[in-house]
């Protein structure tokens, strides 16, 4: 074991000489220093200032603040919220100088722990090698003498003996060193760390009705298709004698209108084909386009309401209106009975000076962009009608004394039943007419009223319509001396009328004198009752949908009143201060009504809520440009339309204070049907009728 401590001693003994000859060089570097420092001189910038003391002396105070000064004050990003750029107002004012990595660890951490555990390990790990070692070598020295009495007598056993020694002692030299934990890279590698939580993942399905399927299968043997071409060579043959027959300028005629007539016939089969599914192609797009009009339809309720009690809204929605119909006014609005969406809009001119064409529309409320069916007439519509069991069969009232029917089912542009002089006609404008129910014949039937004075009653038997003469108003104690003392009666003009819901012969009628007669299918020659109404024409008359006495009228006169059939005098006179065009009861109130002005405003009443004055006052249109014309509620949805003099629809929403339902009382269940509306007016009219009977 000494010849293994000697070269160590050599390392020692050299590691000192050449620290002398460090020594030795240094006293040398250091004797030349002071010569350095003498050479050294300052030297001065040629534009450098030259200050005195007392400016040098002189402090300039600075305050510092957390603000950083080069951080920009006017970011903008832009918000996907709002769909706009914003100006963010934190701006962030820190400034880093200087960083560095590093991987030190405190001490209290867990991985200062663990690392602080793994140095004691290995330190215990070479001290127990350090005695082991030390133990082994007092052994050789105590097993030296006995190892040469062996060798003397067994010197067979040597090799075995020593290569046993010497795996001990390689053994024994090795310390066991605890299996170490492999460390990570120290530079890219983090420990800690941190998981975000993720937000559980939703499916939205929608599952639609598979489109329908049909099956169609045909033979196609050698004996049809043997007929078809013997009933082709027939069609050729006749063709052929036909042509024989006729002259050469007859013969060109025809071949220019047999051309037509095919390249006619190959468009339509064309349009056919995809004419239903462009129909829904376009009411898909329509919807997206108006997507959130479609929303506020469905779902939006003015939440102001809760905090106004006597007032409401209308939210506009569509505005319906095509090109062809732009300078014609909105005469007549009448919504389908069976298709809840689907609306009838007449078009006409209420100037006599200005008569031209008429147009009838029928719109979808789900396609506002263009009408599902466009007649065309030559005189203006002045009023419409569809029928309750036959809701594709629409009468309209001509300016010019006619009325016809038009048929959906077959979309032509002429109407399926039309009158004319030849089979009898109004002499003047028709102002309204209305369906009612089959003859004793189950034939159709409907009456108009027009400036002419009469009522007519037109019945469609097999392709014509036949008229009789229900009434022909007079104007009472008007009759005049004539020449040779002949009296003359003066004739009433008829413009609005309308027939009770359930007592089937009664019906009103309002004339431009403004009085209104109470009539019967069952007596032509005279009144039931005489209203003096109004100081004008009286523009609208209308029974209550629920109460059976009580109806309403409307005039130029500015005024709105409402009746009881019973009693000569009005019940509630509401003056608007601007000529009323047109009145409409709502179909789920007795109570609520709607009326529009000539000044463009929409006025809204419910005399359960107020008596004395509309709970909404809304302009609808500018006021001097257009007049609204005429309005009417939906039978199911809680909207309303409204016809403009310049051909605009405009549908509208009514908010929910404008069509407010009795509240729930605790325990009780809330009574609706026709019975609570009837006693709810009766309630009203019995407050009315009492005060008239103090005055």
């Amino acid at each position: 074991m000494p010849h293994k401590q000697l070269p160590r001693k050599q390392s020692i003994s050299v590691g000192r000489g050449a620290r002398k000859r460090d020594e030795d060089l240094g006293t040398e570097v250091g004797e030349g220093a002071d010569e350095w420092a003498q050479s050294k001189a300052m030297v001065k910038p040629p534009d450098q200032l030259e200050l005195t003391d007392a400016e040098l002396k002189e402090e300039f105070t600075r305050i510092l603040t957390a603000n950083n000064p080069h951080a920009p004050q006017n970011i903008v990003r832009y918000s996907f919220k709002e769909g706009t750029y914003k100006l963010i107002g934190f701006v962030n004012q820190l400034a880093v100088h200087y960083t560095q990595i590093g991987n030190l660890i405190p001490k209290d951490s867990d991985e200062g722990r663990r690392q602080h555990y793994r140095d004691e390990l290995v330190a215990g790990s070479q001290e127990s090698a350090k005695l082991l070692f030390a133990e082994t070598e007092v052994q050789e020295e105590e097993e030296e003498p006995k190892e040469a009495e062996a060798e003397a007598g067994s010197q067979t056993d040597m090799p075995a003996a020593e290569a046993a020694d010497k795996v001990t002692e390689e053994e024994l030299m090795t310390p066991k060193q605890p299996k170490e934990r492999k460390l990570t890279n120290q530079f890219n590698f983090s420990e800690r760390a941190s998981q975000t939580f993720n937000n559980p993942l939703r499916d939205r399905e929608c599952q639609m009705e598979p489109p329908p399927r049909t099956n169609f299968s045909a033979t196609a043997n050698q004996w049809e298709i043997y007929d078809a071409y013997v009933e082709e060579l027939e069609k050729q043959e006749k063709t052929k004698e036909k042509e024989k027959t006729k002259t050469p300028v007859a013969k060109k005629m025809g071949k220019m209108a047999m051309r037509k007539m095919t390249s006619m016939e190959s468009q339509s089969d064309d349009i056919t084909k995809v004419t239903q599914a462009a129909k829904i192609v376009e009411r898909m797009v329509n919807q997206n386009t108006y997507d959130d009009v479609a929303q506020d339809f469905k779902y939006y309720e003015d939440a102001a309401d809760e905090y106004r009690e006597q007032e409401g809204t209308l939210l506009p929605l569509w505005k319906f209106q095509n090109d062809k119909a732009k300078r014609l006014a909105v005469t007549a609005l009448c919504w389908n009975p069976k298709y809840r969406d689907l609306f009838a809009v007449g078009h006409g001119s209420y100037d006599f000076m200005k008569q031209s064409r008429g147009m009838l529309l029928l719109y979808s409320m789900k396609n506002p962009s263009f009408p599902e069916y466009i007649f065309s007439s030559d005189s203006g519509i002045m009023c419409l009608d569809m029928h309750v069991d036959h809701p594709y069969l629409v009468a309209v009232g001509h300016y010019d004394g006619n009325v016809a029917v038009y048929n959906l089912k077959k979309p032509h542009s002429q109407p399926a039943f039309r009158s004319s002089a030849k089979s009898g006609k109004h002499t003047d404008p028709v102002w309204q007419v209305k369906w009612q129910k089959d003859d004793m014949d189950n034939n159709l039937n409907f009456f108009s009223v027009s400036s002419d004075g009469r009522i007519l009653s037109w019945t469609l038997v097999k392709s014509e319509l036949v008229h009789t003469e229900v009434i022909k108003l007079k104007v009472e104690s008007s009759a005049t001396e004539g020449v040779e003392g002949l009296q003359l009666q003066t004739v009433g003009c008829g413009t609005a009328f309308d027939f009770h819901r359930e007592i089937d012969y009664l019906f009103l009628v309002g004339t431009e004198e403004g009085k209104i007669y109470k009539c019967s299918k069952s007596y032509s020659s005279q009144f039931l009752d005489t209203f003096d109404a109004h100081n004008m024409a009286v523009d609208a008359v209308s029974w209550n949908p629920y109460h059976t006495k009580v109806f309403m009228s409307c005039s130029s006169d500015w005024t709105v009143k409402i009746w009881d059939h019973t009693i000569k005098t009005p019940m509630f006179i509401y003056d608007l201060n601007s000529a009323v065009g047109d009145v409409a009861w709502a179909p789920y109130s007795s109570t609520v009504f709607a009326a529009v002005t000539t000044n463009g405003t929409t006025h809204v009443f419910d005399l359960s809520i107020n008596k004395y004055e509309a709970i909404c006052n809304q302009p609808v249109v500018a006021k001097k440009k257009n007049k609204i014309t005429h309005v009417q509620f939906n039978p199911v949805h809680p909207i309303i339309i409204v016809g403009d003099d310049r051909g605009h629809v405009t549908c509208l929403k009514l908010s929910p204070n404008l069509r407010k339902m009795p509240k729930e009382k605790k325990g009780q269940e809330v009574q609706k049907g026709p019975a609570v509306e009837i006693a709810k007016l009766d309630k009203l009219l019995n407050l009315v009728r009492e005060v008239k009977s103090k005055i």
